[in-house]
C-alpha cells in the first residue's frame, strides 16, 4: 500500500510460447523466468498482493513455490494468441472485485522483462504519485540509440537506400540529434479506473519511467535469452 492506496501486481504467464517454448519455467541464471518478476514484486515496499495469471498448471505450481498467488487458472479464451493484455488484466481485477477485494492501482510485470528490479517498481510508483494532477499511469521506456530514426533507411523500388526521415542522409553527430525513446515493457503501473476507461496504459496522461539500455532487453527468442543471461552474469560490472 502507498498513501492509503492498495496495489495489485499481475504477472501474465500463459503456457503457450512459440518463440521459446515453455520459456516461463526455463531456468535463467538459476531462477525460472517467472521468478524474476515475482521477486521484483515481492521486494517492493508498496505492492499488496502478487498474482500470476496463467492457464498452465505447471507454471502455476512453479509460481506458487516462488511466492506468488494463483487465485484462478486463466480461461482458455484469454490464453490464445489473440487475447489482449487488457482482457487479462480486466479478468484478474474483476475476479477480485467479485470477491469483495478491491484495489486502486495495478502493476503489470511481464516475465519477458526479467531485468526489472524492486527498486524500479518502487521508483515508478513514487513518481506517479508525485504527479497526481498530470498523470494516471507510468510505463517503462528506454532511449533509442543505434536505431534512432535519423539513422534509419528505406529501400526504394530501384533497390537503393533512401533516408527514412527528411531528404538527405543524416550527417549529425549522435550528440546533436533529439533524444527518442521506445516502449520497452519493463513495467506498467496505472490507476485502475483510468486503465479500464482507456483500455491501455498508453494515453495522454502517461508518464515515462526511463530505464538504461541494459534493462530494456526483452526475451522473445533464444538470442534474447543468451543476451539477458550474459547481462545477468556481468551485472556487477554493468552497474559500475
Amino acid at each position: 500500500m502507498f498513501q492509503g492506496k492498495r496495489i495489485l501486481a499481475i504477472i501474465p504467464a500463459r503456457g503457450g510460447s512459440k518463440g521459446l517454448p515453455r520459456k516461463n519455467i526455463l531456468p535463467l541464471c538459476g531462477l525460472p523466468l517467472i521468478g524474476w518478476p515475482i521477486n521484483a514484486a515481492r521486494g517492493s515496499k508498496y505492492v499488496d498482493r502478487i498474482i500470476v495469471s496463467t492457464d498452465d498448471a505447471e507454471i502455476a505450481e512453479k509460481a506458487t513455490s516462488l511466492g506468488a498467488e494463483i487465485p484462478f487458472l486463466r480461461p482458455p479464451e484469454l490464453a490464445s494468441d489473440s487475447a489482449t493484455s487488457f482482457s487479462v488484466v480486466e479478468h484478474a481485477v474483476n475476479f477480485h472485485r467479485d470477491k469483495g477485494d478491491f484495489f486502486h492501482y495495478i502493476l503489470l510485470l511481464e516475465p519477458t522483462s526479467p531485468l526489472t528490479e524492486s527498486s524500479d517498481v518502487d521508483k515508478a510508483i513514487e513518481l506517479l504519485f508525485q504527479n497526481p494532477n498530470n498523470a494516471s499511469s507510468i510505463v517503462g521506456v528506454s532511449e533509442v540509440h543505434s536505431s534512432h530514426p535519423d539513422f534509419d533507411l528505406i529501400i526504394d523500388s530501384d533497390g537503393l537506400i533512401k533516408p527514412y526521415l527528411g531528404k538527405n542522409f543524416s550527417v549529425k553527430r549522435r550528440q546533436e540529434i533529439q533524444k527518442v525513446y521506445f516502449l520497452e515493457g519493463s513495467l506498467y503501473f496505472s490507476e485502475i479506473e483510468t486503465y479500464f476507461n482507456k483500455q491501455t496504459f498508453y494515453h495522454d496522461k502517461t508518464l515515462p519511467y526511463i530505464v538504461p539500455k541494459w534493462k530494456s532487453f526483452e526475451i522473445d527468442d533464444f538470442v534474447d535469452w543468451v543476451c539477458v543471461e550474459a547481462i545477468l552474469n556481468n551485472i556487477n560490472k554493468i552497474k559500475k
